[in-house]
């Protein structure tokens, strides 16, 4: 690991805005924010692009981005501080720790911005909108919880709209291409990173909005998994 990894690493310990796999945080974290607001998550943040961004845009709501790589993380805790954003905390830990440090209605929204669109078939359950871990959501998200997803991959946006027509989830907005569009909303000119990068080389950013509103039954997994192979051999 490289020395300014090591650095920020070891930096994030002593930030009041980053918690590392914290215990006793469930149902808490009004108490943390010393406020009622509704709470957002950004999962797989980064560098905090979009949970710094909403932070700016809407102060009367909390936000909370969680990733693994504490030395990412660093940069958006970072500029939360500069900025005096109290609005803003971040979460070291692995996304399907969730349920860990949420309890059941405390999560309003979940925003998912370019996160590796695990291509290969076989690592289809790693997609961050897979029913795998959109039944996680489920159990800290509220009564028809809203999942924002914010991609350059083609193959992740064709996958999660199979994913909520197969579980008849109510899709508020589907977006193919976000700047052919003559009026983008504000949150939706955040940018991130991974998006100045344009790795898919799509030209194309593919916005998705959901909504959690029925039960994920597991039988259907098998057929998802049937219609995913399908499309390989086609």
């Amino acid at each position: 690991m490289g020395q300014k990894k090591l650095i920020r690493f070891d930096a994030i310990k002593s930030f009041h805005n980053v918690l590392e796999y914290p215990t006793n945080i469930q149902g808490k974290w009004n108490e943390f924010f010393n406020n009622q607001h509704p709470i957002t998550l950004e999962l797989a943040c980064g560098k905090g692009e979009y949970t710094v961004g909403l932070g700016r845009l809407y102060a009367e709501r909390n936000f909370i981005g969680i990733d693994i790589k504490g030395n990412r993380i660093w940069r958006g805790a970072t500029t939360a501080i500069n900025e005096n954003l109290k609005n803003i905390a971040f979460v070291r830990s692995h996304i399907d720790k969730i349920t860990n440090y949420f309890t059941t209605n405390e999560v309003a929204e979940i925003w998912i911005t370019f996160p590796d669109p695990q291509l290969r078939l076989s690592k289809a359950k790693k997609r961050l909108t897979h029913p795998k871990f959109l039944r996680l959501y489920q159990q800290i998200l509220q009564p028809n919880g809203i999942i924002h997803l914010k991609t350059d991959s083609p193959n992740l946006y064709q996958f999660t709209k199979t994913v909520i027509r197969l579980f008849d989830l109510e899709l508020i907005e589907d977006v193919e291409n976000i700047h052919s569009q003559k009026h983008i909303p504000i949150e939706l000119l955040i940018e991130t990173h991974y998006e100045r990068l344009d790795i898919a080389k799509s030209n194309k950013i593919h916005y998705l909005k959901f909504k959690l509103n029925k039960e994920l039954n597991v039988e259907n997994d098998v057929l998802l998994n049937q219609l995913l192979h399908e499309s390989t051999t086609d």
